[in-house]
């Protein structure tokens, strides 16, 4: 099982995101990955720190947090898709659908709950090795506060349109969607998609009721 520290570490990861709204969404077909990731990374830190509801885990604000300016950047469908396996291909567009968005009221419960911890902490993004036309690339990062410095990594695909969106985050060696995968197969190994879309939305209604 997923431990809720980790979960933590990679809600933190996903608020390096967050600054990619606003007028700077032009910026993100002009920057390679390693530019883009540095900039969102000081950029959200000093937003959440200059809001105190953020920092508490209002969950309206997160959400709106999310919508506005995390999603646009984050190639979400097929983080879903990656962590669903095979069983995505089988799964009609309905559940596509459902799943999405149960994953991400999943995601965006841990995201709530790990703003919190952003306090001192500071971002460093190490060199990226990259050739001209590459397409899908490695991005490190480590952050560094209280306790022992964290590994983040994020994998970063370049569209069509030259825009780069991230589809999977490492933390300390583990992805995060490699992790989503083996738990989903199991419940729909053992009640198929509709099983899992119920699983997921219990426990995000448990969470909620955790949260009021």
């Amino acid at each position: 099982m997923i431990q809720r520290r980790d979960l933590a570490r990679w809600a933190l990861a996903l608020t390096a995101a967050a600054s990619l709204g606003g007028p700077l969404l032009a910026w993100a077909a002009e920057e390679g990955p390693e530019e883009l990731v540095k900039r969102l990374s000081t950029d959200v830190l000093a937003k959440v720190r200059a809001d105190k509801s953020l920092q508490r885990g209002d969950i309206d604000k997160v959400v709106a947090l999310v919508d506005q300016t995390i999603l646009p950047h984050v190639d979400f469908r097929r983080m879903t898709a990656a962590a669903t396996g095979p069983a995505w291909r089988q799964a009609t567009p309905d559940q596509q659908k459902r799943l999405q968005d149960e994953f991400k009221t999943l995601l965006i419960r841990t995201y709530s709950g790990a703003l919190n911890q952003v306090s001192d902490q500071t971002i460093t993004v190490k060199p990226v090795r990259m050739s001209p036309g590459d397409t899908d690339v490695l991005v490190r990062t480590e952050i560094k506060g209280r306790g022992d410095p964290v590994q983040l990594d994020y994998r970063l695909e370049k569209g069509a349109g030259g825009e780069w969106k991230v589809y999977n985050l490492n933390v300390m060696g583990v992805w995060l969607v490699d992790t989503y995968r083996s738990q989903f197969a199991q419940e729909i190994n053992s009640k198929g998609i509709d099983g899992l879309i119920d699983a997921l939305a219990a426990r995000n209604k448990a969470n909620a009721g955790k949260a009021s």
